[in-house]
């Protein structure tokens, strides 16, 4: 199949696109910067998707294309920059004939109250889901893998911090997932028609509050963690305390921390019978994140996608 990856140089993209041209897809890239990019490829396209006009050569001839843009790093206008892109986006693989869509989102419900961050990934769903083609949308909590800046939050505030006083928030629920079984799914979704214009969460074989999040972590890594909740440090609080301690940028961390409110768990189970896989577990995910044990490569994780799923 030819297929577009937009994002590709990202944390998601730049693991999916290897594991595309594994499976045997035709693989084309879109990048800002075609010279800079380093990664593998059939093809390099050269084009901004804020920009209209400037990125549409390449959904020529295109089967399916991954929407992996997310403009978090750009500051507070993150939200109103991710709805240009993704009405872009929309606009521009519907004229050009594309079959099928796929778009990484965030787990949450909207009767929750959702963050910022949460209610503009769901905003950038919901344009996607405008367009003439079939959209498949996997929504997906914590994403465990080097490189991933919620989980690089967690990982600096476990190695900086042996005694950390936390909001309430330490007592919501989130289904952490592994970097290696998301990309299982974004592979495995395109080969079963039966994900085509679905919407499906995924999530790995734990539910974990956020302190256990955070002291399961601490000792995997050796380190010493007490955990304090006290009812008077707020989210936005949380996200000052944040930057003191941690070198994740503002516009990347407050967001993500005002995003804790939100329970994330999977309850829609549909995608482990459609695209069954060995799910990773969390102490694995998180070893292979701080470089204990090496990430599966691009074949192992095709054999993975075979495995008869839980039961």
């Amino acid at each position: 199949m030819r297929v577009l990856v937009t994002g590709a140089t990202g944390f998601v993209g730049s693991r999916l696109v290897p594991a595309l041209i594994e499976a045997g897809h035709d693989v084309r890239v879109l990048t800002r910067d075609a010279d800079g990019y380093d990664g593998p490829a059939g093809e390099v396209c050269e084009g901004d998707i804020l920009d209209a006009g400037t990125f549409e050569h390449a959904l020529e001839g295109i089967d399916a294309a991954y929407y992996l843009i997310h403009s978090m790093e750009s500051g507070t206008d993150f939200a109103a920059r991710d709805r240009r892109a993704a009405h872009n986006f929309q606009r521009a693989a519907s004229e050009a004939g594309i079959d099928r869509v796929l778009y990484l989102g965030g787990l949450g419900e909207t009767r929750q109250g959702l963050s910022e961050h949460l209610m503009s990934r769901r905003e950038v769903e919901t344009i996607l889901a405008e367009g003439a083609y079939d959209l498949t949308t996997l929504r997906a909590a914590i994403i465990v893998g080097e490189g991933s800046s919620s989980f690089a939050m967690v990982e600096q505030l476990v190695h900086r911090l042996p005694v950390m006083i936390t909001p309430k928030w330490v007592r919501t629920e989130c289904q952490p997932i592994a970097i290696a079984d998301v990309i299982a799914y974004l592979v495995g979704c395109l080969d079963v028609p039966e994900t085509a214009g679905d919407t499906f969460e995924i999530g790995g074989p734990e539910v974990l509050t956020y302190r256990e999040l955070l002291e399961h972590t601490a000792a995997i890594a050796d380190r010493s963690l007490f955990v304090l909740p006290v009812p008077v440090l707020s989210p936005k609080l949380s996200a000052y305390w944040v930057d003191l301690v941690t070198d994740i940028p503002k516009a990347v961390a407050h967001p993500l921390i005002l995003g804790l409110k939100n329970t994330v768990v999977v309850d829609d189970t549909r995608i482990e019978e459609l695209v069954p896989i060995e799910r990773t577990d969390f102490t694995t995910a998180v070893e292979r994140a701080l470089g204990r044990q090496a990430e599966p490569a691009a074949t192992e994780r095709a054999e993975r996608a075979r495995v008869e799923p839980e039961r």
